[in-house]
């Protein structure tokens, strides 16, 4: 799935996301002046970088650190594992949409809430498994990545296959701001949030990724933000 606002839109739109009350956004930089930028509230924020093996050393020695000092994970965040390849993109969608399915719920009868309605309760791995079986996301997943902004198909021949980059969400959860990314054992506390703060602190952290991966440009940011027709 390509990390592109009116792509992303289509995609949760024909799923049964309100998106004419909240839509994805650019999110241009991590400082002050694009935040400002984007219309309030933020609902989420979905994050695309590329996978090296420094990334991999991070992940492996932040899950480290946190399986010895332990964390604390509210019961109310919505989260699934990532087991099928390419998916992240889809993942990230539905952390983003599933940890305000509360305040922003899905319209009536569409697929997104009868899958957050089958899928509530479920572990992480159960979900996983759950949207792996899914045909019906699997060709909303297939159309959205082979179209383009138009709804034009795409020659197959020009798309990347050999994906090396990564999505992961930022959700705001009663309080704390989490890290939800399906290839880690567990979603990631960063600490205090709030709405009014989610971008802000979201980006606090993606900092922390560019500054690990200097020189390297393959970054966006979109934010699940309030609609505002220009």
């Amino acid at each position: 799935l390509e990390s592109n606002p009116q792509i992303m839109n289509k995609f949760i739109e024909k799923m049964g996301f309100p998106v004419e009350s909240y839509r994805f956004t650019d999110v241009f930089s991590t400082e002050d002046w694009a935040l400002e930028m984007v219309p309030g509230p933020v609902l989420g924020v979905v994050f695309l970088y590329p996978i090296k093996e420094s990334t991999e050393e991070f992940r492996a020695a932040e899950k480290a650190r946190i399986e010895a000092e332990g964390q604390v994970v509210d019961d109310s965040v919505y989260y699934m594992k990532q087991t099928v390849g390419n998916a992240c993109g889809t993942v990230g969608i539905l952390h983003a949409c599933g940890n305000v399915a509360d305040r922003v719920p899905p319209k009536a009868d569409s697929y997104l809430e009868n899958f957050m309605a089958t899928t509530k309760g479920m572990n992480p791995d159960e979900i996983a498994e759950y949207l792996n079986n899914d045909d019906a996301m699997e060709e909303q997943h297939g159309e959205a990545s082979t179209t383009n902004e138009a709804g034009e198909a795409i020659d197959p021949s020009t798309i990347e296959t050999d994906v090396n980059t990564h999505f992961i969400c930022f959700s705001e959860v009663n309080g704390c701001l989490y890290e939800l990314d399906g290839r880690k054992a567990f979603p990631i506390n960063h600490g205090e949030s709030s709405p009014e703060t989610l971008l802000s602190d979201a980006c606090k952290v993606i900092k922390g990724f560019m500054e690990r991966d200097e020189g390297e440009h393959r970054f966006t940011i979109v934010a699940l933000a309030a609609a505002v027709d220009m």
